[in-house]
């Protein structure tokens, strides 16, 4: 036998125990003295325990035979919702522990994005720190370059001119001797060959110097 066939047969055996009961408690309550039991309950209320068997085992029966209704109509009900209660509470406390859990996943995956995006931003500014520098350092270099560069093209330029304005003063030395020449000599001095010997003396002059 099953445990529904069980629980279905329960009832129905307790309300037939019970009925006989009630039919046998109140025949019992009426019949007393002729069964028998009226002498001991006058000895028991007489002792101050005022006992009547038989409404004793009648009320025994109503109770068993009220019972399964009481049971079906306000227990079972009261069971249901209390059983339904804690399957609401269950539910919810499953609900928020996996909201909480998810809260927790979220903000462990914030924190990781907001510590990956300042690595990020750090990298990114000791990069740029690192091209300005690289920049600067090019630049100065760069700088160096056209300043020496400029410097040499100076120097060659001054060089230049001087080697112009030497050859120039040089040429005008040779002219001033070849005409003081022609002025002591009387005739004129002005030929290849004289400028050649004032150009050498001069250079003479100049290495002695």
């Amino acid at each position: 036998m099953s445990n529904e066939q069980k629980s279905s047969g329960s009832p129905i055996v307790g309300i037939i125990i019970g009925a006989i009961l009630m039919v046998g408690g109140t025949y019992l309550s009426l019949n007393a003295k002729a069964l028998g039991v009226g002498g001991i309950q006058e000895t028991l209320e007489g002792q101050g325990i005022p006992l009547d068997f038989g409404k004793t085992i009648g009320t025994i029966g109503v109770f068993l035979i009220l019972f399964p209704v009481i049971k079906s109509f306000f227990i079972k009900p009261l069971q249901d919702a209390i059983q339904e209660r804690n399957s609401d509470l269950e539910r919810t406390f499953t609900e928020a522990e996996n909201l909480r859990t998810e809260m927790e996943r979220m903000k462990s995956d914030y924190d990781r994005r907001l510590a990956e995006s300042e690595a990020n931003a750090r990298e990114q500014i000791q990069s740029q720190i690192r091209e300005a520098q690289n920049l600067r350092s090019s630049l100065m270099a760069e700088a160096a370059t056209r300043a020496d560069a400029l410097v040499q093209q100076a120097t060659a330029e001054i060089e230049a001119e001087k080697q112009k304005v030497l050859v120039e003063l040089r040429t005008h030395v040779v002219d001033l001797a070849l005409a003081a020449a022609e002025k002591v000599v009387g005739e004129n001095m002005d030929s290849e060959r004289n400028r050649r010997l004032v150009d050498d003396y001069i250079n003479s002059v100049e290495v002695v110097a």
